[in-house]
């Protein structure tokens, strides 16, 4: 068939050892590339944007950074909404302060601030980690929400205690504010999106991903053969914050346009990212993809089909959502515990030996 690796010969170990060293998968992935930046754009409309691409693209950053921490260091996190809103308070900050500068390298710097915050409550892990690390990171969670709420120089002493972005320009376009087309918050994220997905895949399959897999798979044993616990752990935290700060940057700049951190950045925040990474696939880049676009194109589908079609009530829809997410992760942990990446794994492998027994 179509999908073979007979023929596709490698030369050298840069061949061998790329990313996607079948021929046909790279093929898909440049074909998905032109389709995402070339054909997308062209067709996009304001309600596709808005509860479909936009959301879709955030949250597969919030879930890779999440992924990293959880998939493939073994360090469980129950605070990401806190730290999105680190990334939402931080590119507020810096947007009001530095009107001159682009808002992508506010978007960065809001990410290195999310990292350092990150860092400061991964400390507990070392001494620390599964039920009660989960713990620690759910009270950095209430602790930063409650932070933004109550001291005022985060939100420019607004009377609402709500934060406003204001329009910021790429390239002459707007990406945030009022003006600000589909197209263009469509390609701002798509872009940021794919330089994460990029930096995050080769930080997994290099020397760093392997020390944070070595301590998820036994933190003693990595530990005698070299690894230091103390810089592995700290920069699993720094680099999923790094992520997750750019997502929540995004949430409020770009998506939301206005937020208050008790609403946006809630504990749903947190459980919601973490569902997407346990329906998707622990430990893998796909997977964060895939649990992202579950979750964000199920609400959409069930409010088309259940409400739109057959004339539900929305409530009734909500909770049948609810019902339908909750029961996909117990059937995931029980049954498949690394997702959807690893039904696609399993698919590949068939294909591959398609028409011969497996």
């Amino acid at each position: 068939m179509f999908y073979r690796e007979a023929g596709d010969f490698k030369s050298s170990y840069q061949e061998d050892s790329q990313t996607f060293p079948i021929k046909f998968d790279r093929l898909r992935y440049y074909g998905v590339l032109i389709v995402a930046f070339g054909i997308v754009p062209l067709f996009i409309n304001d309600y596709w944007a808005s509860a479909v691409a936009v959301p879709f693209l955030i949250y597969a950053i919030a879930a890779i950074g999440l992924n990293i921490l959880v998939g493939y260091a073994g360090l469980v996190s129950l605070g990401t909404g806190g730290f999105m809103a680190v990334g939402a308070y931080s590119v507020y900050k810096l947007m009001t302060a530095f009107p001159d500068i682009s808002i992508f390298v506010h978007v960065i710097l809001a990410g290195v601030v999310t990292a350092a915050v990150g860092v400061l409550f991964g400390l507990p892990s070392l001494r620390i980690k599964g039920f009660y690390l989960a713990v620690a990171t759910l009270a950095a969670q209430f602790f930063l929400v409650w932070l933004f709420n109550k001291v005022p120089w985060f939100y420019n002493y607004s009377a609402s205690g709500q934060i406003t972005a204001p329009e910021r320009t790429v390239f002459s376009v707007f990406v945030t504010g009022a003006q600000t087309s589909a197209t263009a918050k469509y390609m701002f994220c798509l872009v940021i999106l794919t330089l994460v997905a990029l930096v995050a895949r080769n930080l997994t399959r290099g020397t760093v991903g392997r020390k944070w897999m070595a301590i998820r798979d036994m933190d003693i044993a990595a530990e005698i053969i070299g690894v230091n616990p103390l810089t592995t752990k700290l920069s699993a935290f720094a680099v999923s914050s790094f992520f997750i700060g750019i997502a929540g940057a995004l949430f409020f700049s770009v998506y939301l346009g206005a937020a208050e951190v008790g609403e946006a950045f809630g504990i749903q925040k947190s459980f919601l990212i973490l569902f997407m990474v346990i329906i998707g696939g622990l430990g893998s880049i796909f997977g964060s993809f895939a649990g992202a676009a579950f979750l964000v194109l199920l609400p959409v589908f069930l409010k088309n089909v259940l409400v739109g079609a057959l004339g539900w009530p929305t409530d009734l829809a909500a909770h049948i959502e609810l019902m339908i997410v909750g029961g996909l992760i117990v059937v995931f942990l029980i049954a498949e515990p690394h997702g959807l990446a690893q039904l696609w794994r399993v698919a590949k492998e068939k294909l591959r030996l398609w028409p011969f027994p497996y």
